[in-house]
């Protein structure tokens, strides 16, 4: 039997995260909305380009076609167009082959409030104010940033990275770390290594994440010739002691990763470069402008101490 909305694995994708759509919001920015309506019209069966998050989409939706029966994952479409000015978008995703039937049009209207109707863990949009505004809310959200798409449709793997303060835990420690250095950070969290950190705005997908790993296993117990294609990996500058908290954290939630990198503030971009996520998860922008080659998919997740230090410079 499928597994109903609230036990599914749920991603929130805006078309800007899905499809690049930077020649039609320029003709939104220059003209206007009645430009822009007569613009999508004309190029309705014009096939849209991949955007940012459109491997990592694709890949994760064929979660499913390994496991049909359950069908653990699913992904919503929440658009910020009109319906008339979103066909464009749909078309392009039945060219795709990608299944996603559940959509949102907002007629201009901000579409993250809709986030717990939908079960989401996370929402992808590239349009930065929206996701601020999830964030500013607790709800999971994530801006893609620019860069070049490669999408290998012969690599069948799925391969996740996230960061952990910030991201997967809350910035508690990050916030000691700011504030008063390095060595009270160590200090604090040799303190504080058997209690875990509360969760932060992504934990719940790495949580559900982890639930598809095991019904990896599963299949593969069933069927050892069976080949994983969900592969996780936690890329963070901790460093021994601060490892154990983690850990600790991880082993409270009931979850693992495949990989797991303490760094030691050493660049992300050497480990990055040679596990090739379709998408990477961190709340700092300096961790993710340091990208291999502008190839790998970053997200930046504008939560904690970090981002409300950035908000109030800027």
């Amino acid at each position: 039997m499928g597994f109903q909305i609230e036990q599914k694995l749920v991603i929130a994708v805006a078309s800007s995260a899905l499809f690049d759509l930077s020649e039609s919001h320029q003709v939104y920015v220059d003209e206007g909305p009645d430009a822009y309506r007569g613009y999508q019209e004309r190029n309705l069966d014009v096939i849209l380009g991949k955007g940012v998050a459109f491997s990592f989409i694709r890949r994760f939706l064929n979660i499913n076609r390994c496991f049909p029966q359950e069908a653990p994952v699913e992904v919503v479409l929440l658009s910020r167009n009109s319906p008339e000015t979103g066909l464009r978008v749909m078309r392009s995703i039945a060219h795709y082959g990608l299944d996603i039937s559940r959509a949102a049009f907002m007629n201009g209207g901000t579409p993250y409030s809709y986030l717990p109707a939908f079960n989401a863990s996370l929402f992808l949009s590239a349009h930065e104010e929206d996701v601020k505004r999830a964030i500013a809310i607790d709800y999971p959200a994530g801006l893609v940033l620019p860069s070049r798409i490669a999408d290998d449709e012969d690599d069948a793997e799925l391969r996740v990275a996230f960061d952990f303060d910030g991201v997967l835990a809350d910035d508690e420690s990050e916030t000691v770390f700011k504030q008063n250095g390095l060595d009270e950070f160590h200090a604090h969290e040799r303190l504080h290594m058997a209690r875990p950190h509360q969760p932060g705005p992504l934990a719940d997908m790495f949580q559900k994440l982890a639930m598809m790993q095991r019904l990896e296993d599963e299949a593969q117990r069933r069927d050892p010739s069976y080949r994983k294609i969900v592969r996780i990996a936690i890329i963070t500058a901790r460093s021994a002691p601060s490892h154990e908290r983690v850990v600790t954290t991880l082993k409270s939630w009931g979850v693992s990763a495949d990989e797991t990198f303490f760094l030691g503030g050493m660049d992300k971009a050497r480990v990055l470069s040679v596990f090739r996520p379709h998408i990477f998860f961190d709340d700092q922008l300096t961790h993710l402008k340091s990208g291999p080659g502008g190839t790998i998919p970053m997200v930046h997740v504008p939560f904690g101490i970090a981002n409300r230090r950035a908000a109030e410079l800027s």
